[in-house]
């Protein structure tokens, strides 16, 4: 069962909610500078032509909040940069995109998403939901909005990983249960992997996260990035991609 002392999670949702209209690291891709992420018909037959230029390579997004974006981090800090040197260490042959906006719902969420899973995308990890939490929004809302970027994300072949969130308790114990199960009803229904909790081992850390209480520092980061690595790894195993 998931415990968390009350405070943090009461200091969470203000700073959450405060960082709502705060600007994100959007949609960038590790390794790729942002100039070369834009569509440049002209230059791409002389890209193509040149056999030097680098190959592209398959995508995974996580599409995510401000513990998505690593907020507070240095962009190399961040769990979906950390899961980027895993693949490169590893020898999988895939870009890592970290789609996360600060503040964002799991309605704006699927708002991007057609944005988001532009390109050669293989692997969606949705990690959306802690802001729904933080506001006591509509639990039943929240499963439609990740169910609907599931199913639009299966429309492109796109395998899903979904990350479970946590309510604060100070909604009551009925919207933290209701709230925790929708995650596991969800990936039930649509049969999808699931990370029950994104900030396992790392929630109500204070060691782990940042002086806010709220946001994981780079070692909480390192600690997301090793609860995603192995369901990650699974789904790139099955697919047969490692060099």
């Amino acid at each position: 069962m998931f415990r968390l002392r009350l405070s943090p999670l009461v200091a969470l949702a203000a700073s959450l909610l405060a960082s709502s209209c705060s600007t994100g690291g959007c949609g960038f891709i590790y390794g790729v500078s942002p100039a070369n992420q834009a569509p440049n018909p002209a230059g791409s037959a002389a890209a193509s032509a040149d056999p030097t230029a680098p190959v592209a390579r398959p995508k995974i997004v996580a599409l995510g909040d401000s513990l998505t974006v690593g907020l507070g981090l240095l962009e190399n800090q961040s769990y979906p940069s950390l899961l980027q040197n895993r693949l490169d260490e590893e020898g999988y042959p895939f870009e890592m995109v970290n789609s996360g906006v600060s503040g964002d719902t799991s309605a704006g969420g699927l708002r991007r998403l057609d944005w988001a899973l532009e390109g050669d995308v293989r692997i969606l990890i949705l990690a959306l939901g802690s802001n729904d939490g933080l506001r006591g929004l509509s639990i039943a809302d929240m499963k439609q909005n990740l169910t609907t970027i599931i199913d639009r994300a299966r429309e492109k072949n796109i395998v899903v990983i979904l990350a479970g969130m946590e309510a604060p308790p100070n909604y009551g114990p009925e919207y933290v249960q209701s709230f925790r199960m929708a995650f596991r009803q969800v990936a039930s229904k649509k049969r999808v992997l699931l990370i029950p909790f994104l900030l396992d081992k790392v929630a109500g850390q204070g060691s782990l996260n940042q002086p806010d209480g709220i946001h994981p520092n780079a070692e909480g980061a390192r600690v997301i990035a090793d609860t995603v690595w192995p369901v990650l790894r699974s789904v790139l195993d099955q697919m047969g991609t490692a060099s």
